[in-house]
């Protein structure tokens, strides 16, 4: 059942990040549950335009894929870069409650959030000072720690290989500091290949982090206002919960509510509120984790504008608490608005 009266949506989805195909597929899912609950939905692509009927039963007919666009793919739609004249689309303007359904590169990093803020438009997720602050892995970690969430130990490339198995040991996790959905992410095990990984993260980003490995299971708890979700725990037929296994049905189990200990559920529910107002985020988000063999959580990431695809987490968490799809959508939407 509704739980807002009719309002004029816009849904931002798409873009030019490596993570565009999921934020097609996460807003596609979004436009549609706001349709069905009523709304007057608008689905806007800030790479291509307005979408039109045929263009969103042509994404109902595709899928996220196994890896994500090239790089030279997203060179062609923009080189990541929002168009100069978004802000002054009548799509925009004129939209009740803008909802952020894009995934990294600018829709996720602050900027579109500041651009938004400056106009007077309403959005879903975290303001601009917040989404930047999550993006950037080293600041978040900082903290993190600030604030009693434990995180594993980190450096910021380039490093020495033998600095780096001195502090941190091996394995070690290479990734895009202000990246998603595992995009430029690879494990080293020996320190010859460090280099190689470094560089690869490189290719998405201009700043590089080194992480110290936390061998364990993979769990997860969304936030919507100021709860937390059932804790979830993803199973993936990989050892890291990569693109692949994130996007393609069959290559990961997900548990919600995850099989725990009352006294470790509740550990990951408390550390997922206090990484959510370290960084000062607001309407929704998921927060990650890594639980080793001793029972000691670690604290990964958190995500504020996670995806909405039919496989994706914060719905499922959603849904073990009894909010379906649609109800979730709304509920997002009313926390933009107040």
């Amino acid at each position: 059942m509704p739980i807002l009266p009719p309002l004029r949506i816009t849904v931002l989805m798409g873009g030019a990040s490596a993570e565009r195909d999921v934020s097609l597929a996460s807003g596609l899912r979004i436009t549609e549950a706001l349709s069905a609950c009523g709304h007057h939905v608008t689905a806007l692509d800030p790479a291509a335009g307005v979408l039109s009927a045929d263009d969103l039963d042509r994404l109902r007919c595709s899928n996220v894929g196994t890896e994500p666009p090239s790089l030279d793919a997203l060179r062609g739609l923009g080189g990541g870069q929002l168009r100069d004249d978004l802000i002054a689309m009548p799509e925009i303007r004129d939209a009740e409650v803008v909802f952020l359904a894009l995934h990294g590169g600018q829709g996720e990093d602050g900027t579109i959030q500041a651009l938004l803020d400056m106009a007077g438009v309403r959005y879903t997720g975290s303001g601009h000072l917040a989404s930047a602050l999550a993006m950037d892995k080293d600041l978040s970690k900082t903290l993190f720690r600030a604030a009693g969430v434990q995180t594993a130990d980190w450096l910021m490339a380039p490093q020495p290989g033998a600095l780096v198995e001195q502090s941190l040991g091996l394995p070690v996790v290479v990734k895009p500091s202000k990246q998603g959905s595992t995009v430029g992410l690879s494990i080293v095990r020996d320190v010859m290949h460090l280099d190689a990984a470094v560089a690869e993260a490189f290719k998405y980003d201009d700043e590089v982090m080194i992480e110290r490995f936390v061998a364990g299971r993979e769990l997860t708890v969304g936030v919507i206002g100021d709860e937390a979700m059932p804790v979830g725990e993803i199973k993936p037929l990989k050892e890291i919960y990569d693109y692949e296994c994130k996007y393609t049905a069959g290559m990961a189990v997900e548990e919600f509510p995850a099989n725990l200990s009352q006294s470790a559920t509740n550990k990951l529910r408390e550390q997922s509120l206090r990484a959510f107002r370290a960084l000062k985020l607001r309407g929704y988000a998921r927060v990650d984790f890594r639980l080793d063999a001793r029972g000691e959580c670690f604290c990964l990431e958190a995500n504020t504008l996670p995806g909405m695809t039919a496989l994706s987490l914060i719905p499922q968490g959603a849904a073990a608490a009894g909010i379906g799809f649609e109800e979730l959508c709304e509920r997002i939407v009313q926390l933009a608005i107040g």
